[in-house]
């Protein structure tokens, strides 16, 4: 076996069909393309998602429900995440959540919410609280700071 002795299967490759090259070629006159109509002539294109006159599937399919495009998304911190991440007297901000892998690169907003418990002092610094959460917090001798845009 030599790399010279390699070649693809029988039938794997064949020539391009050479389309409107005479009668004798078996593909000539119309090229393939049938008798008038809108897909014969050149130039031909349809809209995408055209099904040749059906009803489209985009507008079969019923549409429910509303697309808020003001609304905010926030990405969620729980404080026992932070609890037993970071170490008293530590200032959390979104960038330092960010670095930790605790939220998402692509989140604009940062909310704390209040699952689990904290006991250490922890300056968090964040774009919404819950309320239980900022109560906690305080309880343990932190401060919950809001950041403002």
């Amino acid at each position: 076996m030599n790399l010279s002795d390699l070649k693809p299967p029988k039938g794997a490759k064949h020539a391009k069909k050479r389309v409107g090259r005479g009668e004798g070629s078996g593909s000539g006159v119309t090229s393939g393309r049938g008798h008038k109509g809108q897909k014969s002539r050149s130039g031909y294109h349809h809209k995408r998602g055209f099904e040749g006159g059906q009803m489209p599937l985009q507008r079969r399919v019923p549409k429910r429900g509303f697309f808020n495009p003001f609304r905010v998304e926030y990405a969620v911190v729980n404080l026992d995440t932070l609890a037993e991440r970071f170490k008293a007297g530590t200032e959390i901000t979104p960038e330092l959540l960010r670095e930790q892998r605790l939220v998402r690169s692509n989140a604009k907003r940062v909310k704390i919410l209040a699952r689990g418990d904290i006991e250490t002092a922890l300056t968090i610094r964040a774009h919404k609280f819950s309320q239980k959460a900022s109560e906690k917090i305080a309880a343990a001798g932190g401060q919950a700071e809001v950041i403002t845009k």
